[in-house]
C-alpha cells in the first residue's frame, strides 16, 4: 500500500533514495523495483531486520533490475549519518508526526537533499486525525504516537522555512479513515472487536485485489477524508 504517487515523484536507475522513517519498508520495496538504490533509514533495529530479510527475498525472486541496490541502516531523523547532498530523492512517509523536534528533522532532509533534488512528505491529514485524537486518547499517547496534528498550511509552511520549494499535494488512503475512527470508536487496542476485524479484512481484501469499485470509492473518499496528505517539494539547484 503506497502513500507516495511515484509519477509525481519519478524514481529510476541512478537514483540515490532515502526512506526516512521507512518503518516495514513498503516505499523501500517499490523504489528498488524501480532500479534505483535506496537506504531504508529507521531508528527501529527489528523492523529493519525484516526489511533487509524482504531485500533479499526479491533480490532471489528476480525482481531487483540489475545495478539496482538496496541496504538498512539504523539511525536517528535529528542527526543522520549521511554527508550534504547525498540523495536525488527523500521520502518521509508518516514519520513527523512522530517527531517532537519536526524542524530538525525537516532540516536534516533538506541537508542531505542534493540541489535539485525531490523529496516527498507524508503526515495524517488533519480531519480524519483530529476525529481520532478526540474518540481515544490511547490513539495519540502511547509511545512512540503521534505527538501534532498538522494542517496542510503548516507542513507547507515548515517545508520553505527550511528551503524547499513546495509544489503540488494530494491526499491517499479514504477507505481507511472510517477503519481508524471505528477503532478508536471501540478501542483503539481493541484488535478482537468483530466490527473493527471486518473492516481489517476488507482493507486487506482490497489491497490485495484493487477491484474498481473500491479504486472509484477511494477517489471520491480521498479529496474529504483522505488518511494522509502527501506534499511534494524541491531543493532549489
Amino acid at each position: 500500500m503506497l502513500t507516495v504517487d511515484f509519477g509525481r515523484l519519478p524514481v529510476g536507475p541512478g537514483d540515490r533514495v532515502l526512506d526516512l522513517g521507512c518503518g516495514g519498508g513498503r516505499h523501500s520495496f517499490e523504489v528498488l523495483r524501480r532500479g534505483a538504490d535506496v537506504v531504508a533509514f529507521d531508528q527501529d533495529a527489528a523492523e529493519l531486520e525484516k526489511v533487509a530479510g524482504m531485500f533479499a527475498a526479491m533480490d532471489k525472486a528476480g525482481e531487483i533490475p540489475v545495478g539496482a541496490t538496496g541496504e538498512t541502516l539504523v539511525g536517528d531523523a535529528l542527526a543522520m549519518p549521511f554527508e550534504d547532498g547525498r540523495f536525488d530523492r527523500v521520502i518521509a512517509a508518516e514519520v513527523l508526526e512522530h517527531i517532537p523536534d519536526d524542524v530538525t528533522a525537516i532540516a536534516e532532509i533538506v541537508r542531505v537533499l542534493k540541489p535539485g533534488g525531490r523529496a516527498a512528505v507524508t503526515v495524517p491529514s488533519f480531519l480524519p486525525e483530529r476525529v481520532c485524537w478526540a474518540l481515544d486518547e490511547d490513539y495519540h499517547t502511547a509511545p512512540g504516537g503521534h505527538v501534532r496534528i498538522y494542517t496542510l498550511a503548516e507542513l507547507a509552511a515548515k517545508l520553505k522555512s527550511a528551503g524547499l520549494e513546495v509544489g503540488g499535494h494530494h491526499y491517499a488512503h479514504g477507505l481507511h479513515t472510517p477503519y481508524w475512527w471505528l477503532k478508536c470508536a471501540v478501542g483503539v487496542n481493541n484488535d478482537d472487536h468483530p466490527l473493527a476485524k471486518a473492516y481489517h479484512d476488507l482493507l486487506v481484501w482490497d489491497i490485495m485485489e484493487r477491484p474498481l469499485v473500491t479504486r472509484l470509492a477511494e477517489a471520491v473518499l480521498n479529496p474529504v477524508i483522505g488518511k494522509s496528505v502527501v506534499l511534494y517539494a524541491r531543493k532549489p539547484a
